[in-house]
Order: C-alpha cells, then structure tokens, then sequence
C-alpha cells in the first residue's frame, strides 16, 4: 500500500451503533497512531487529511474514524461512555489490522479528550502512549483545570502538541497541567498559534510550516517511545 493509499471499512462500536473508519499504512511504517477528530469536523477534514499524509511520509500510519454523533450529522458531541467505547473499538481494529506495529492514540481536541477519558478509565488495548493535537483544557475564556483531573490516571506518555493563542488551553495552564504530570508528559508549543494551529502573517510563518513541525516532532516522540 502506498503512502497516499487509503483502506476504508466499518468499525463496529457496539451491537447497534458502526460508525466510518480509514486506515491509511505507508509502506514500511514503524507505528499506528488512533487518530480521533474534533468535535465540530469529521475524519476527513482537510487538517485531519494533512496530518494523516504528513505521518505516512514520516512512516507513521493512521486509523481515523467518526464519533457515532458526526456519522448521523449531529453537531451534539456523543456522551462520554459512547465516545470511550468507539475510541476503545478503533483502538481494537488498529490491533487486528496493524498487529507488528507499535500503537499510540489521541486525537485533535475533544477526539484527544476522549481518548484519554477512555485510558484513564480502563487501559486501551497495547496502546504504549497518547497524543493530543490541541487539548481543550477548558472552554473558551473561561480558565480552569476540571479538564485535566483525569490525566494523571492515564498511566501511559503523553504529548501535548498546543499553540500559544489557544482559547482552550491558556500557556500557564497547560504549561503547569504537563509539569504536574512529571516525566509522563511532553508539551510541544507552538508560539502563536491558535486551536486549529493557525498563525498570523505577522509570525513570519506559514500554516504548513506549523504543521511540518508538529508532525517532526509527533514523529520524533513516537520514535522515542516504541
């Protein structure tokens, strides 16, 4: 399978519920990240497809899926014991479909959220670390740290991958919420950048060289951890 080859199937979260699902496997690849989407776009928004292409070329594959309220076309987030258990049947299908490779999980924002809700629940299977590409550590403009009582019973590493003018996440928040954390945890932030890794033409940067540096970097820790 190529780099750019993609193999789409139906994942089964329980006996009444099967939501989309797209595993894509570059050749040669050394791991599979579960990657979960935000609450406000699906699987195949263009930032979930970039990062997607991005890890291949990086030798890293990919299990997208949809949250069973995102395959209805309901914009209402599913409660958290349905999300848990869709996140815990991709993380089921990336063992039965990649089984040599290592295995992470996480997702971009409320998908990252949910993952890790689900592992510190109960372990997700042979999953050896989570990634979070903008942790929504709390609701805009209104700073708190309820969001994050759960991680320290993750149990696994952990990547925060977060921009500086996130309204998720404030700096000195989700600065101190990964140093609590210990060695367990890695936060990557991205100076200026919002919740969607956007940055201003005044930065000097463009938006795909914020994405070549998350991507280098989320390489760099899977790498690390295997």
């Amino acid at each position: 399978m190529s780099a750019a080859a993609a193999e789409k199937f139906e994942l089964n979260v329980d006996a009444d519920t099967r939501v989309d699902a797209l595993l894509q496997h570059p050749p040669h690849a050394l791991a599979c990240f579960v990657f979960a989407h935000g609450a406000g776009a699906g699987m195949t928004h263009a930032f979930m497809q970039a990062f997607a292409d991005g890890l291949a070329a990086r030798r890293i594959a990919t299990l997208r899926y949809q949250f069973p309220y995102m395959q209805r076309g309901s914009r209402r987030p599913d409660a958290p014991a349905l999300a848990h258990a869709t996140v815990r049947a991709a993380c089921g299908a990336a063992v039965d479909r990649t089984p040599d490779l290592a295995l992470f999980a996480g997702g971009k924002s409320f998908g990252g959220r949910m993952t890790s809700q689900a592992q510190a629940v109960a372990p997700l299977a042979a999953v050896k670390g989570l990634i979070f590409v903008g942790f929504p550590l709390h609701p805009p403009e209104k700073p708190s740290l309820d969001r994050a009582a759960h991680l320290a019973d993750v149990g696994v590493p952990m990547l925060f991958l977060q921009g500086t003018r996130d309204e998720l996440a404030e700096p000195t928040l989700i600065a101190d919420t990964v140093k609590r954390l210990g060695a367990n945890a890695l936060l990557y932030s991205v100076d200026g950048a919002d919740h969607s890794f956007h940055v201003l033409k005044r930065s000097g940067r463009s938006d795909a060289e914020v994405l070549a540096t998350l991507l280098d970097t989320t390489a760099e820790w899977i790498r690390s951890q295997r």
